[in-house]
């Protein structure tokens, strides 16, 4: 019978022996390589499923679970690393349920079903077929006394309710009995919500206050410090090389005596390093330095007890590398040293995280799945200018196969990212510490200590870390170079976090007086990416979901737009354009931003305000004008809906376009540099160059010609 179910249903497995594989060939990628186990065996790797390099390579270890239950837990595992759910039980789960999960879950739901085999097995139950109603019931009332989140006790039924589901595919089932809350509905069976669960993305954007001097700190790493830490670990690799390389000889061992003696008679401090928590002297360096092996220096040291004394009196590890990184025109070292290197390193790759995070908008893992060569410099357009750089990279959340199955792999974005300078000169730190086509946050490239050859990218917890021992150094040096200023103050909500600087928008630091990272930078980018709002569901919160943060962002914007249109006009500035007359309008409208704190119920009033096509202004500093938007008249191709324009894609001749006499004064003023810089070039690109800025003199000549002031436009 059970051969002839295997046959005819598709969707039941025959049944394994103890010699099958853990994980059938089907559902392991060409190119994964990983260790796949057999049945019999106590541990189950479930590294052959995972293909994303931002995921740990998840176990299963059978040790958990008791004997007397051991044989049922094993096969309905073995059928949900196998088999797929029915679509007709996956229908009415919502849009997230999968037919097969990520390795992760499938770890998770695993070990809660052996919690749920030893929790039977304390009562003497022998089979999971002894799981009645009442036995279900009283299992989940144990779970929830635990303390567990209301969230979490609605995805320990989940997992309850696929062990069920996943015993009706195996080809020897246990007749696990349903679930009571599959009938009644998990809200019948749990305690009512009080309203305080959060959903996805709830988390708090990061303080402005906490953002700022980070920012300044991860840019100055990678703008003003990367070229020193890059030469500083290539030359403490060059002298661990030759420490290693250097014999034991008579001469060695009379330089090391003629290099450390005269230290130690006098007193002075020894090249050190911290070890263990002390510090204790730089053999490596020392043997580097001298020509001494390493045996020698470490004979040499225990005889004198030169660890005691570098300890006592413990002293640099000069590096002969220069230093050109500056502080406030000041070298921020006086030399590069041995011991520090590691460290900075370390640094130096947070730094350039921090800001692919928070000035991109991806989520972690999609940062963590960056490769080298992920961000190619553009290809020159016809007249000679560049394009944005654009970075090709794989997204991994809710990617799914033709059967809804879940691609550990992720796939490639159709849209890709644009890369803003700050995160250009990242991606280029990145792929000076990783070899060519490795992922950029290579786990074995960034552990500069033990250099221990880890799986894939560095992980979510390390990372973690690392934000958080970055802002410890920058607040010890910050208090070292006397930048009281630059400080980081802790966050009010918590730990930084990776997933926070996804949430975190330009909005946060645009309105404050002398903000660091211009809100032009930030906006842009954001908005040439989600501006199209190719899903509802992009980033979604429940408080709104970003999209709402974005219009918050966008209106105060335009907000701000509008203020200066009208402090210009007031000036006594005169505008041109088709539009000018729905701009005098918009100005005269719009309230002004006073800088007050923006209420969570902004963002509804935020929405309706772009709502109103045609009188909201936006200001595009690179195509000197503003847009009236009025998505009918734009030639920029808005998506359908859309409130704001592409302002990257502006085009010449769009009824949308207003210009103040400003606006014709910088374009001359532009004129007058590329004019200035073609003088340098060669001859065609000059040409290419001149033109250009004749266009830009016959716009402001134009605007001068048809020029009205806002009195005579009402």
């Amino acid at each position: 019978m059970t051969s002839l179910a295997a046959e005819y249903d598709p969707y039941i497995l025959a049944l394994p022996g103890p010699d099958s594989p853990v994980v059938l060939s089907q559902w392991i990628s060409s190119g994964n390589t990983h260790y796949n186990a057999r049945y019999w065996e106590s541990v189950w790797p479930l590294a052959p499923i995972i293909d994303n390099p931002s995921t740990s390579l998840h176990k299963i270890f059978w040790r958990k679970c008791p004997a007397s239950l051991l044989g049922e837990v094993k096969l309905v595992t073995w059928t949900m690393l196998n088999g797929r759910l029915r679509p007709t039980y996956l229908k009415d789960r919502g849009v997230q349920a999968r037919g097969r999960t990520s390795a992760s879950d499938m770890r998770d739901t695993c070990n809660e079903w052996m919690r749920l085999a030893r929790w039977l097995h304390e009562r003497r139950f022998t089979s999971l077929s002894d799981c009645t109603e009442e036995v279900w019931r009283a299992y989940l009332s144990e779970r929830w006394k635990d303390g567990v989140s209301r969230d979490y006790a609605e995805k320990i039924c989940i997992a309850l309710s696929d062990l069920w589901a996943f015993d009706q595919l195996s080809a020897r089932p246990a007749n696990v009995t349903r679930p009571p809350w599959e009938v009644e509905g998990i809200d019948d069976i749990l305690p009512p919500a009080d309203g305080s669960a959060s959903g996805e993305n709830s988390r708090e954007p990061l303080d402005p206050q906490t953002l700022g001097p980070l920012l300044i700190w991860a840019i100055r790493f990678v703008d003003d410090f990367a070229d020193d830490i890059l030469a500083a670990w290539a030359e403490r690799r060059r002298l661990v090389a030759v420490a290693a390389a250097n014999k034991g000889v008579p001469e060695s061992l009379a330089a090391l005596a003629d290099h450390l003696l005269p230290l130690i008679e006098a007193g002075e401090a020894l090249p050190a390093i911290r070890m263990h928590g002390k510090m204790s002297l730089a053999r490596t360096y020392v043997s580097a330095l001298t020509g001494a092996s390493l045996s020698q220096v470490g004979h040499f040291s225990e005889r004198h007890r030169l660890s005691d004394l570098a300890n006592e009196r413990p002293g640099p590890c000069p590096l002969q590398v220069p230093v050109t990184g500056r502080i406030d025109g000041k070298p921020w070292r006086t030399h590069m040293d041995f011991d520090e290197a590691p460290e900075l390193m370390r640094h130096l790759g947070t730094a350039a995280i921090i800001i692919c995070l928070y000035l991109t908008g991806m989520r972690p893992q999609e940062v963590q799945g960056l490769r080298s060569g992920c961000c190619p410099e553009p290809e020159p357009d016809a007249d000679g200018t560049r394009g944005r750089h654009l970075i090709r990279s794989r997204h991994y959340k809710n990617v799914t196969d033709a059967d809804g199955n879940l691609i550990s792999a992720g796939e490639e974005r159709e849209v890709p990212w644009v890369a803003i300078s700050p995160v250009v000169h990242s991606i280029r730190v990145l792929e000076r510490m990783v070899p060519p086509g490795e992922l950029l946050l290579s786990a074995a490239h960034h552990d500069f200590m033990q250099q221990r050859g880890h799986h894939g990218a560095l992980k979510h917890q390390g990372l973690n870390t690392r934000v958080e021992d970055f802002a410890s150094w920058a607040n010890r040096e910050a208090k070292a170079q006397g930048l009281p200023d630059q400080i980081i103050p802790a966050d009010p909500h918590g730990a930084i976090g990776l997933a926070r600087f996804r949430r975190t928008l330009a909005w946060h630091i645009a309105r404050r007086p002398g903000g660091l990272v211009a809100l032009a930078i930030q906006y842009g980018h954001m908005r040439t990416v989600l501006d199209a709002r190719t899903a509802s569901g992009y980033g979604s919160r429940s408080r709104g979901g970003i999209h709402s943060v974005l219009d918050v962002e966008t209106a105060l914007a335009a907000a701000d737009t509008a203020a200066h249109l009208r402090d210009r006009m007031a000036a006594g500035e005169k505008i041109s354009g088709p539009a000018a007359r729905r701009a005098v309008t918009a100005a005269a409208t719009t309230p002004r931003f006073e800088g007050r704190i923006v209420p969570a119920t902004f963002a509804k009033k935020a929405a309706k305000f772009l709502a109103r096509d045609g009188i909201v202004l936006y200001d595009n500093p690179d195509a000197f004008l503003i847009c009236a938007f009025k998505h009918d008249n734009a030639l920029c191709e808005p998506e359908p809906g859309a409130t704001a324009p592409r302002q990257y894609a502006c085009q010449q001749g769009c009824g949308n376009t207003v210009r103040t006499d400003t606006h014709a004064r910088q374009m001359r003023e532009k004129a007058d540099e590329i004019d200035l810089k073609a003088t340098v070039v060669p001859e065609k690109l000059a040409k290419r160059m001149r033109r250009s800025a004749e266009k830009l003199r016959k716009a402001a000549n134009a605007h001068d010609a048809t020029a009205q002031s806002a009195e005579a436009l009402t």
